[in-house]
């Protein structure tokens, strides 16, 4: 299974950007998607991550501002970001959680897609 980012960018604080993020390869179930980041000097983190059958899980510092969709026919996941600051500047990476056979289940990483915010 690949994943494959796109969106990221440099913007301004206050700004917008929107990151998507598609699956291709064995997929038997797509059992969750989302993003995680990592910011400079710190671990990596969840930003959002939407499974199966449950709401979307955001991180505390996001709500509100983030918005996490996924299609599941797609096997795509979106985050939209508003109300961008200069702390949400950091690597995004995409994140699923995928059965590629019934009983086999897997976590897979996009390469992460830059995402910085000037103050």
């Amino acid at each position: 299974v690949q994943l494959e980012e796109s969106g990221g960018g440099l913007v301004q604080s206050g700004g917008s950007l929107r990151l998507s993020c598609a699956a291709s390869g064995t997929i038997f179930e797509n059992v969750a998607m989302g993003w995680y980041r990592r910011a400079p000097g710190k671990e990596r983190e969840l930003v959002a991550v939407i499974t199966s059958g449950r709401r979307p899980n955001y991180a505390d510092s996001v709500k509100g501002r983030f918005t996490v969709t996924r299609d599941m026919a797609k096997n795509t996941v979106e985050l939209q970001m508003n109300s961008l600051k200069p702390e949400d500047t950091a690597v995004y990476y995409c994140y699923a959680d995928i059965k590629v056979s019934p009983n086999y289940e897997y976590d897979f990483w996009g390469q992460g897609t830059q995402v910085t915010v000037s103050s």
